[in-house]
């Protein structure tokens, strides 16, 4: 009978284990045995990978794409979750609509950008019927990849901003009202209680929402795929673009290491700063 009772939280987590040793822990192997499978040697398909200019290029349009949506996205989630917090009326009207986004997927909201900023989209209609251009203005195509970028930059922004915005704003929620009550004793400004009160409360908040986006962001496909397709290299643009273009399974789960690797380095920093952070409000 003990035994019985020791079995059973096992049980009910044997159906999950199962599932993520079937379909993450086995494709996880095959990955690995893929892009360590090589005619010339162990690393050679990371050395084919780092000799083509297509793998730096894809890097750096990867780290720059996340080096402006994620802070752009922070500072408009916690700018909106300050206006929101404030509980005026009709503030739930404007929480819903600030979360339509996360009903969506990357896919659906790349059409959406295309169906508007398209040459036949409803910006350039708009514009045309105003008067305003005499011509569609383009951009997308490779003549037009500065606008392209753009466009990315600021459909990743409106499509994936409502995350870190409720993260931050259930931060909001949980602080201690009488922190702000006796700022207002003291006599604080608004400036003063977000920067020494408010921020300082939200460090984990916020860290915990720089974790996720930019692991997200850095993971990016959908929306730079079928916005510009090779126009703007990706990393996981590429590892597609090796798989199903090319068919060569090997360099393309180089490509998967390479971003998992740095996922996980992601992944340590933020969790090593959260950690030390920890430490520093144990000590004190």
């Amino acid at each position: 009978m003990t035994y019985r009772k020791d079995a059973f939280p096992y049980l009910i987590l044997l159906p999950t284990i199962v599932y993520l040793i079937a379909f993450l822990g086995y494709p996880l192997i095959q990955t690995f045995i893929l892009a360590f499978t090589s005619e010339s040697g162990t690393f050679g398909n990371f050395q084919r990978l780092m000799d083509t200019g297509d793998f730096w290029k894809a890097l750096k349009n990867t780290i720059l794409i996340t080096g402006i949506i994620v802070p752009l996205q922070l500072v408009l989630a916690i700018a909106l979750a300050l206006f929101v917090n404030m509980r005026f009326k009709g503030y739930s009207l404007i929480l819903y609509i600030i979360s339509i986004p996360l009903a969506l997927s990357d896919v659906s909201a790349a059409l959406m950008s295309y169906n508007i900023f398209a040459p036949t989209g409803y910006l350039n209609k708009i514009l045309l019927k105003l008067g305003v251009l005499d011509r569609p203005l383009y951009f997308f195509g490779y003549m037009f990849q500065n606008r392209e970028f753009w466009i990315i930059v600021l459909t990743e922004v409106w499509r994936a901003t409502p995350l870190v915005f409720v993260i931050i704003l259930a931060g909001l929620q949980s602080i201690n009202k009488e922190y702000l009550e006796a700022a207002d004793v003291f006599g604080f400004s608004n400036w003063q209680k977000l920067r020494k009160i408010i921020l300082p409360l939200l460090k984990p908040s916020i860290m915990s929402a720089l974790l996720i986006r930019t692991l997200f962001a850095f993971q990016i496909f959908g929306v730079v795929w079928l916005l510009a397709g090779r126009d703007i290299l990706i990393l996981a643009g590429e590892a597609y673009y090796w798989h199903n273009n090319v068919n060569d399974p090997h360099m393309s789960s180089a490509y998967a290491i390479v971003i998992a690797s740095v996922s996980l380095a992601i992944s340590w920093f933020y969790i090593s700063i959260l950690r030390s952070k920890e430490l520093e409000g144990g000590q004190k």
